[in-house]
């Protein structure tokens, strides 16, 4: 006699709260940016290939002065959670509310240095304050 194939049952009350409380704060937050992705309609970055041009949301880890070829450059890092992408717009020292912790929209073309994903000088939306 063939066992009957085990289907999984959702999980309930409890068990959704014991597994929230055992993960960690990195994980949810993950989690809530990728949900975030898939609701705004936008292209989660693991899923960007070079050339391609996209439109991604994800919130900013850090935020950079880095000059590129004498010329200043505000790098910032865009994470979706499945993802980092380098953010770079050419030619400027500051953004305002271009800061660490901002949820944004960014829209270009991603390109490849040195093995990460990068966004030249994109289109991009600030997300509001309010829906962080």
């Amino acid at each position: 006699m063939s066992a009957a194939p085990r289907t999984e049952k959702p999980a309930g009350r409890f068990r959704r709260m014991l597994d929230r409380l055992s993960t960690s704060q990195e994980e949810l937050e993950s989690v809530e940016l990728r949900e975030d992705s898939a609701a705004s309609g936008c292209t989660r970055i693991s899923d960007c290939a070079d050339r391609q041009i996209v439109k991604v949301t994800g919130t900013l880890r850090t935020v950079t002065l880095r000059p590129r070829a004498g010329v200043p450059a505000l790098e910032a890092e865009l994470f979706d959670g499945t993802a980092p992408l380098d953010v770079v717009w050419l030619g400027r020292r500051s953004i305002v509310g271009i800061e660490p912790g901002r949820k944004l929209i960014a829209s270009g073309r991603i390109s490849m240095s040195h093995g990460r994903r990068v966004l030249f000088n994109p289109k991009y939306e600030l997300r509001p304050l309010g829906q962080e």
